[in-house]
Order: structure tokens, then sequence, then C-alpha cells
């Protein structure tokens, strides 16, 4: 446990901007899976694909995602997407 007044507050920062992260994680996480149950099921799949690439360009543009981290995962789903409409 830090003893100086200003790592202390480090703590407390920290603690939350790993919450807000995680948070910011699991939703992204959660509109990704939506996206490939859509494709799988078929059902206006390319809505839910646009919203999860959405989500992941602004997981990039937040710092939670390396961006070739976003580019891979995008280039996934779109795949996906294409192998299922073809």
């Amino acid at each position: 446990m830090p003893n100086i007044k200003s790592a202390k507050k480090r703590v407390k920062v920290i603690a939350t901007k790993t919450n807000i992260n995680k948070s910011l994680h699991s939703g992204l996480k959660t509109d990704i899976k939506k996206a490939n149950l859509a494709i799988e099921s078929g059902e206006a799949s390319a809505d839910a694909v646009k919203v999860a690439m959405k989500k992941l360009d602004q997981a990039v543009a937040k710092g939670i995602l390396h961006k070739n981290t976003a580019a891979r995962k995008k280039s996934i789903l779109a795949r996906k997407l294409n192998a299922a409409n073809a």
C-alpha cells in the first residue's frame, strides 16, 4: 500500500480506469458475439456486423484495443459475413 499522497491517488484513478475499461471491453465482446450469432442465423447480420465494427473502432479510439487487433477482428467478421452471403 502506498504511503505518498500522490501514489494513493494513482491507485484510486487506476482502479476507476480499470473498471471502465473492463466494462467497455466486455460490451465489445458481447457485440462481437451478437454479430457472430447473427451471421450464423442469417437474420439481419449486416446490421449486427456494422454495429460490432463501429464498436471496435471506438475501442481503438479510446485506447482499449490496439489498432491491429481491431483490424484483425473486423477482417474476421467481414470474411464470415461474405461467406454467409455467398
